[in-house]
Formats: structure tokens, sequence, C-alpha cells
């Protein structure tokens, strides 16, 4: 006999990943155990006799299930989720880091030392020396822009 075509082996497989959802959070995998469960049914009352219809059933549903139920079950289980700021920059926006490489005179490029990483940073045109203190007022493209912090 096919092993697609045994019902009890669609039941354990559909028990098993049931209880994976346990383990495995997501909602994914219990709706796979339900087209598992639901492809048991199917073959043990006669209604998919060949393994391409038991596959074919099982690809179908979950599929089904999944589009239609798992946003409603989300509302119900919920689930581990923040908003985290996604724009880093307005979390560093005036923040004070030590300059670590000459910043200056001009349009010339330095280094600041931001929260352990040495970044690129760019001044006012005055000339910044390491060891001072500087603020962050910006990033444009991959450099900070800073400006001293007066006293």
């Amino acid at each position: 006999m096919n092993i697609a075509l045994n019902p009890d082996y669609w039941l354990i497989a559909g028990v098993i990943l049931l209880v994976a959802e346990l383990i495995l959070p997501g909602g994914i995998v219990m709706f796979l155990g339900a087209g598992c469960l639901i492809v048991a049914l199917a073959v043990w009352s006669g209604l998919v006799s060949t393994w391409v219809g038991a596959l074919t059933l099982f690809f179908i549903t979950c599929i089904l299930l999944i589009v239609t139920l798992r946003s409603f079950a989300m509302k119900f289980v919920g689930g581990d989720f923040s908003e985290g700021n996604t724009v880093e920059i307005l979390d560093q926006v005036g923040e004070l880091v030590r300059v670590v490489e000459t910043i200056g005179p001009g349009n010339r490029p330095g280094r600041v030392d931001v929260r352990g990483t040495q970044w690129t940073a760019l001044g006012d045109g005055r000339v910044l020396n390491p060891g001072e203190m500087v603020r962050i007022v910006s990033l444009q493209n991959v450099n900070y822009i800073v400006e001293k912090v007066d006293k």
C-alpha cells in the first residue's frame, strides 16, 4: 500500500505538526497539521484514492487554511512583537560622542566613536580635535554630521 494513501500516517503527521506548533511559534505549522488531518479523513472515507489526489488535497487545503484563517487566528492567539524605531538615526540625534580623528578644517572628514564603533563624521567647517566632545546633528549617507559642544 502506498504510504500517501494510509490515513494512519496522515493522522500521525497531523498530530505531530499540531504538537510542534507549541514549540515552533508562528501559526503556520498548525495549519499544516490541520491539512494532514483533513487528508486523513478524506483518505479514510474513500474520497481520495490516489497518492496524487492526497498530495494535491494536502497542498490546496494548507494554502487555503493559511490564507483564510491565519490572520483570524492571530487576533486570538496574538504573539510577541515590538515596535522599534526603524529610523535608527532618531535614537542618535543629540547624542554626545568623542572625536577620534581630527574633523575639518572645511569639509575634511574625520572619525567619531559612536557606541563603541568608529564612524566617519563631517563638521561645520571648524577643526574638531581628537578627544573633544561633539553632538550628532544628522546622518548624511554614511557620514554623521556633528557640531562642537559649547561648554
